[in-house]
Order: structure tokens, then C-alpha cells, then sequence
């Protein structure tokens, strides 16, 4: 895909990441995040002001309005299921968006009325869909009033993170490896795709050639089709997908693993083997059996050299570049997100672009996205008594700062992007609500 077309495409999809031009970064003093924390008036959208509804707080300026909540009737006579986390936004044309959100839900949760239509799988041999999947909003892009909500894809298991495609369709992720074994009739730990545009229940095909494990998120780099795939599991490695047919993931392809030069494990716990800004050399290495129904594919992929990293969850593409999350890396093990920069004709390169140094500046941080400033917005999955979760803006030097505080205890998901950047909408997990927040966001 040429570069004009890339723009365009990162333009209609809600990630305008013009201007993004992230600078390399250093530790400094004992700290290692790679600048100092912002907070109050020094941050790009100033301190948070108390939410009078006790539910977000934002910056001065900014406003929330709650667009869907659960057990709220849909228009395919079902009900909003709870626990919503990844979620995509898309131009679908004639002034319409579409918020295609993931439900992480397990055999054993209510999930609600779901209506007929195809499934994956149902719960043992009855005809009861498994209740995870997806919904789709389709809102009017002006005045963001949701016109339709359904259900798109049952019967799956712990639809966790995913992502965006350049042809317009969302691939949502199971992070769950679960075995038939009576009460489910079918294996999982696979990954979808459903269209921005199906107005109902997608047919379910697992991808099966993109392997067996405990997904979390998925990007694809639109220069070349290939799709990075993160894993939630202390000793996690990073995939991608090689299709045979870029845009028709379908028709299969191959499973590779990152291996890094002079580096075996990012996750700095031990001993620190991975500096703030350090360029690390990358290589890839083809994995086999990738069905795995051991749920060994990591395990392998280590045996043959790939890098460990510490519970990879959120993945998004930038122009030219990519970043993810490693929810408990670090020192601290309270967070880090790594920059992978794909090369056509060169090695990839791989940098720890942030690590948090504490608690109170970044903890957890899970799904994540990119602001049309380009600064990085990060969604927090930290469940403590003490602290509540953020969303966390981080700058392009790398400095971290307060963007939101969820007061209700639970974890924030699913950021991303209306296609004119005016309007970011996210996710509170359990009980669900969707949000759709406008404001004075940061200039590029």
C-alpha cells in the first residue's frame, strides 16, 4: 500500500496520526520512565475536575455522555451484555460510525438475551449460545445518537482486546484456551473477524492458521498486511501473522515469533535488560503446530530463541509503527509499552518507548490507542482499594499525565477514535458503559 494510502486509511479509521513523530528517549537519574510525570497545570489538558455524577473525571473543558449501558434493550430484541472491553471505531459512510465492542465473557456469566442467528459454540448440548462475542453501535456521526445496537458474533469465550483492519473489519480475540470437554463443545483461544457493516450475527470462522493461544489484541500494519498479535500471560511472546492473501485472513498464512538480538526478556524484573529508549535489533521465527492444543505455543517459541515479555495486552499502529502494552513489565512491574517499527528491506527494531516507575504515575496499563495529537492514550486494568483506574495520556517524550479517573471500580477499555479525532470513545468494564468524550484535545 503506498504511504498516501496508508494516511488515508489511518484518517477514515479514527487514528489520525499525522504529526506522530515520536522521539527517542532516555532514562534519567533514578527514574525509568523516560521523562517526569506531568500533573496539575503542567499537564497538556490541565488537573481533572470531580465528575458531579461520580463516574469520570475529566479536565476542565471535557464532557462525557454515556451512550450505552447494560441490560439497556438493543435493537435485535437482546439486552447490553456486560464486561465490555476492546473496541474499534469505523466510517462506514453516508454520515454513519461503527463501535464494533468486545464482551469478555465466560461460559459461566449471564449474557443476556442473544438473538438466533449463528454461533461458535453453545453451552454443553444445549441450544444457549456461549455468551461472549460482540455488539455493534452504528451512531450518526454528527450528533453521535446511536440509531442501532446488536449483537455481531456469539458464542465465543473471553473476547478480550483486538483490532482494527484496513479493510474495515474488527478481529476480536479469545483470551481464553479452553478444551471441549462436555460443557463446551469446541476448542477455543482463536480469533474472528466481523465487519464494521454486518447489521446482525457474522458467520463465526475461527482463524485458526493465526494460532491457539491466550490473545489479547491485534494490529495490522496496512503497508504490508501483516498482523502483530499480543498474548496476556506473564511469559508472553510477540506474533505475527504473515497472510497468504493480505485482507483475506481466511485463506491462512504463517505464525512467527519476535526473537531480539542480545535480548531474551524484556520484562526488566530480575535484572534490568532493557533500557528506556534502547534500539534493539529484531528477527522473526517460524512457529509450527500453532494450533497448539497443549496451549504450549509460547513455551515453544521461547525454546527457539523469541523474547519474553510480561503480559502483552494492547496493540495499535501508528504511521509506520506500532505500540503495545506489557501490563506488569518493569521494575515496578506496574507497566510498560514498547515502539516496534516493521522494516521492509531491514531489521525491525524494537524500543521501550515508557516503563512506569510507580503506582500513582501509570499502573497497568491495558488497551491503548493514539490520540490525534499523537500522544498515546493508555487504558488502566489496575483492581486495588487505593487507587482507582485512569486513562493515561503519554506524551510523544514520554511523559505521563492524568487524562481521566473512572471512580466506579472497575477497569477502563476499548479507546479509540471518531474518524474526525473529536470524539474518543471508551469503555467502563462491569457495568458496562460506553462512552463518547468531546474537549479541547492537545494540538499535533
Amino acid at each position: 500500500m503506498m504511504a498516501a494510502d496508508r494516511r488515508k486509511f489511518l484518517a477514515a479509521t479514527g487514528t489520525a496520526f499525522a504529526g506522530l513523530f515520536l522521539n527517542s528517549c532516555t532514562a534519567t537519574g533514578a527514574r525509568v520512565s523516560s521523562s517526569p510525570a506531568l500533573s496539575g497545570a503542567d499537564s497538556p489538558v490541565g488537573p481533572l475536575v470531580r465528575d458531579p455524577a461520580g463516574i469520570l473525571d475529566l479536565p476542565q473543558g471535557f464532557s462525557y455522555r454515556v451512550i450505552s449501558r447494560h441490560d439497556t434493550a438493543m435493537s435485535d430484541g437482546g439486552t447490553v451484555p456486560d464486561r465490555a472491553d476492546g473496541m474499534g471505531c469505523f466510517d462506514l459512510g453516508n454520515g454513519k460510525l461503527a463501535l464494533v465492542r468486545n464482551h469478555e465473557l465466560q461460559p459461566q456469566h449471564d449474557g443476556g438475551s442473544i438473538p438466533a442467528g449463528p454461533a461458535f459454540d453453545t453451552v454443553a448440548r444445549s441450544l444457549r449460545p456461549l455468551p461472549g462475542g460482540t455488539t455493534t453501535l452504528v451512531l450518526d456521526a454528527a450528533t453521535l445518537e446511536v440509531e442501532r445496537e446488536y449483537r455481531s458474533l456469539a458464542g465465543t469465550i473471553r473476547n478480550c482486546a483486538g483490532g482494527i483492519t484496513p479493510w474495515g473489519s474488527w478481529l476480536t480475540c479469545e483470551e481464553n484456551t479452553a478444551r471441549a470437554d462436555g460443557r463446551i463443545n469446541k476448542d477455543h483461544g482463536w480469533v474472528f473477524e466481523v465487519p464494521a457493516s454486518a447489521p446482525g450475527l457474522v458467520d463465526p470462522v475461527p482463524l485458526t492458521a493465526m494460532g491457539r493461544f491466550n490473545h489479547e489484541a491485534a494490529c495490522v500494519d496496512p503497508a504490508s498486511g501483516i498482523v502483530y498479535l499480543t498474548e496476556d500471560r506473564d511469559d508472553s511472546v510477540l506474533y505475527r501473522f504473515l497472510p497468504l492473501r493480505p485482507g483475506q485472513l481466511a485463506q491462512g498464512g504463517t505464525l512467527q515469533a519476535l526473537v531480539l538480538e542480545n535480548v531474551a526478556d524484556t520484562r526488566n524484573w530480575s535484572n534490568r535488560s532493557v533500557a528506556v529508549g534502547q534500539q534493539i535489533r529484531g528477527s522473526w521465527i517460524t512457529l509450527d503446530n500453532v494450533e497448539a492444543p497443549d496451549d504450549d505455543l509460547r513455551e515453544r517459541a521461547a525454546a527457539q530463541g523469541a523474547a519474553l515479555f510480561a503480559r502483552g495486552e494492547g496493540i495499535w499502529m501508528g504511521d509506520g509503527e506500532m505500540y503495545f502494552t506489557c501490563t506488569s513489565g518493569g521494575v515496578a512491574r506496574q507497566g510498560q509499552i514498547f515502539r516496534l517499527k516493521p522494516a521492509i528491506h531491514e531489521a525491525d527494531m524494537l524500543d521501550l518507548f515508557y516503563e512506569s516507575p510507580e503506582e500513582s504515575e501509570y499502573s497497568f496499563g491495558d488497551n491503548i490507542t493514539v490520540a490525534p495529537s499523537g500522544h498515546l492514550v493508555v487504558c488502566e486494568d489496575s483492581y486495588n482499594d487505593v487507587v482507582h483506574n485512569h486513562l493515561r495520556g503519554i506524551t510523544p517524550q514520554g511523559a505521563a499525565y492524568a487524562l481521566g479517573l473512572l471512580t466506579m471500580q472497575t477497569e477502563l477499555a476499548g479507546a479509540c477514535f471518531s474518524p474526525d479525532g473529536k470524539t474518543m470513545f471508551v469503555n467502563a468494564y462491569s457495568p458496562t458503559m460506553t462512552f463518547a468524550i468531546t474537549g479541547p484535545w492537545p494540538a499535533a
